[in-house]
This record gives C-alpha cells, sequence and structure tokens, in this order.
C-alpha cells in the first residue's frame, strides 16, 4: 500500500487489514480488498505450482508479523510463526559469535 500511495498522489494511504467482502464500496476499501485478497491468491498460486511440479505436499509455514491475517484467506498456509525469521537469526548469531 506504501508504493500505492507514494506513487499514485492522489490515493490514500492505507492500513493493511482484511476487509469485510472482496466487494468494497470506497476507495479504502477496495485497496484493501485488492492487498489481502491478491497475496492471499499469490501464496495459493505458487503453493498450488509447487504441488503440482513436484507431485509433494509440502507443509506451508507463513512468518512475519503479517503472516496470520494473510493465512486465514489461504488454503494451503498450514502454520504461523510471526517470530521465525527472528528465532533463525538468533540461531545464527549464537552458533557464529
Amino acid at each position: 500500500s506504501e508504493v500505492l500511495f507514494e506513487k499514485a498522489s492522489r490515493l490514500p494511504r492505507v492500513e493493511f487489514g482484511k476487509p469485510k467482502s472482496i466487494i468494497a464500496k470506497d476507495t479504502v476499501s477496495s485497496m484493501q480488498a485488492g492487498i489481502m485478497f491478491g497475496y492471499a491468491g499469490l501464496v495459493d498460486g505458487i503453493v498450488d505450482r509447487f504441488k503440482a511440479e513436484t507431485k509433494s505436499n509440502p507443509h506451508v509455514v507463513a512468518t512475519g508479523g503479517m503472516a496470520r491475517i494473510i493465512a486465514s484467506e489461504t488454503k494451503n498456509i498450514d502454520v504461523v510463526d510471526e517470530m521465525l525469521t527472528l528465532e533463525g537469526l538468533r540461531i545464527i548469531y549464537l552458533r557464529n559469535r
């Protein structure tokens, strides 16, 4: 949403969040729906292609501060761990000091 705000001067800055519906009645709700359902569709599309190509059923972990919100709208995310990346960095740090 930040890029939309910066590059399209007439669009407002919007908070990332789950919209009430995919069908929006105003600019902010439309942007939120596009961001939310666009990312959810992107995740499902990539995982579905991976499954088809590898003929496997991977365990999909979402990480990051917004992972839980996106995961609720996907069919492929199995686990949400918001701190996974930071925990990995902590382990790397401890092993290399």
